[in-house]
């Protein structure tokens, strides 16, 4: 007899297959190239500058004592930090997984700019950007796709309505029921007892009363006498 398989726990590693992991951070680091060469080939077009890939793909152009180093920088700060930070937050939309996404994405740009050089970036302000990039991605991805997780979900397009329907209509007969239980009992919810002639109980549950006319009550009271 073939034994049933249990379903994995909450949260488990199946969850995140590898060959759907390794999908998305393929998918970022082509958009965080993309988003580079459309940012850095806008800029060389407006300064009328010469575009190379070694502005995608070296260190030796971010730096700090030229403004064109500083622009390079903040180039590189705005695609990995703001844009990735958006690209993380719509496709991976798991705040658990932002830090591992966003460290992966700038430890991969490392390890290409060192093979497309041949040697670790030696300009501090290359180290500081990337920093700063990946800080600000970290931040922006945890605060979006928590803001996406704490969504509320709706289910169907008039589930208010539908909702607020159904309590005014089980509030209306809640309505109709007591008007109805006190006439047909005459009620007294304040005393606890009917009006008029029968048996009942107490207010305090205890003991049964029979209520009896008040002239029979006066006639056998005189026969006992």
């Amino acid at each position: 007899m073939a034994r049933r398989r249990r379903p994995p726990r909450p949260g488990a590693l199946s969850e995140l297959p590898p060959l759907k992991i390794l999908s998305q951070i393929l998918a970022l680091q082509a958009l965080y190239y993309i988003a580079a060469f459309i940012l850095l080939l806008f800029t060389t077009l407006v300064a009328g500058t010469k575009f190379s890939l070694d502005l995608v793909f070296g260190w030796a152009f971010v730096r700090g004592d030229t403004t064109q180093g500083w622009l390079m920088g903040f180039i590189w700060m705005l695609d990995g930090g703001l844009l990735m930070g958006i690209a993380i937050t719509l496709l991976i939309a798991r705040s658990k997984l932002v830090l591992d996404f966003s460290l992966s994405l700038h430890l991969i740009h490392l390890i290409i700019v060192s093979l497309y050089t041949g040697e670790l970036p030696k300009h501090t302000a290359w180290w500081l950007s990337m920093l700063a990039s990946s800080g600000i991605c970290i931040a922006l991805g945890t605060w979006g796709c928590q803001w996406r997780e704490l969504r509320p979900i709706s289910f169907g397009g008039h589930g208010g309505s539908s909702s607020s329907n159904t309590a005014a209509a089980g509030g209306e007969n809640n309505t109709n029921n007591t008007i109805e239980n006190t006439g047909q009992g005459g009620g007294d919810e304040e005393q606890g007892f009917s009006r008029g002639r029968g048996r009942g109980r107490g207010r305090d549950g205890q003991g049964e009363y029979e209520m009896v006319d008040l002239p029979a009550a006066a006639a056998a009271a005189d026969a006992g006498r």
